[in-house]
């Protein structure tokens, strides 16, 4: 336990369950190619590695692949007007956020995805103003795990990186945190690939469920 001043979110496989719209545009776009639908369970895992992860998934595309920015426009449209179709806060995290408050610590978002996604599923999901700050992956010059956003985050709430807690479900996002000295969690019930080792990681701490960071504070 310890007496921490603000907590940081990940965003996508940490705060918000985004899985169900970012798979329903996947699935919808191998659809309309022709191709088909892929189970949910497979999609899960890869959806915290946005578009460029989804789509060599699905087509088995890489970034440098002539056929990809095309798809790439297209599924970022078909996110957008789905954005927040089946998109909820993860369970047990409304009860971690509503504590939060009410003791008074500040809480925000760092995020590597980008700020003209971010901002309307924060925006549908009614947390921009309980948000102290929302920090996108093109907010700064660099994203995670680059040390930029973390710090602009904490210059934003006006709170010390080793005051702060960092919650996570990927390796960057760990990386990132030890990067600026701010004690992190690993978020295991997030979008964890099969060949991921979280306790690899070597997070300050680890959790399988929202609810177990009340013993935190």
């Amino acid at each position: 336990m310890a007496d921490y001043k603000a907590v940081l979110f990940d965003l996508d496989g940490t705060l918000v369950d985004t899985a169900p719209d970012l798979g329903f545009a996947l699935n919808t776009l191998l659809q309309e190619e022709g191709l088909t639908a892929l189970p949910h369970e497979l999609i899960r895992p890869v959806a915290s590695n946005g578009s460029a992860g989804l789509l060599g998934l699905g087509f088995g595309l890489t970034a440098d692949d002539p056929d990809f920015k095309p798809l790439q426009q297209r599924f970022i449209r078909l996110y957008q007007d789905n954005i927040v179709r089946g998109s909820v806060l993860f369970p047990g995290m409304p009860e971690i956020l509503n504590f939060l408050e009410k003791s008074g610590i500040t809480w925000g978002i760092v995020t590597n995805k980008p700020a003209f996604l971010t901002d309307p599923l924060v925006q549908l999901l009614h947390l921009t103003e309980r948000a102290a700050c929302v920090v996108s992956g093109d907010t700064t010059s660099h994203a995670k795990p680059h040390p930029a956003p973390m710090l602009h985050a904490c210059k934003l709430i006006s709170v010390a990186p080793e005051d702060c807690l960092y919650i996570g479900d990927a390796a960057r996002d760990i990386e990132a945190g030890k990067n600026v000295n701010m004690p992190t969690i690993a978020a295991r019930y997030g979008y964890i690939a099969v060949n991921d080792d979280p306790d690899a990681w070597q997070a300050d701490g680890y959790i399988d469920h929202p609810r177990e960071l009340l013993k935190w504070f």
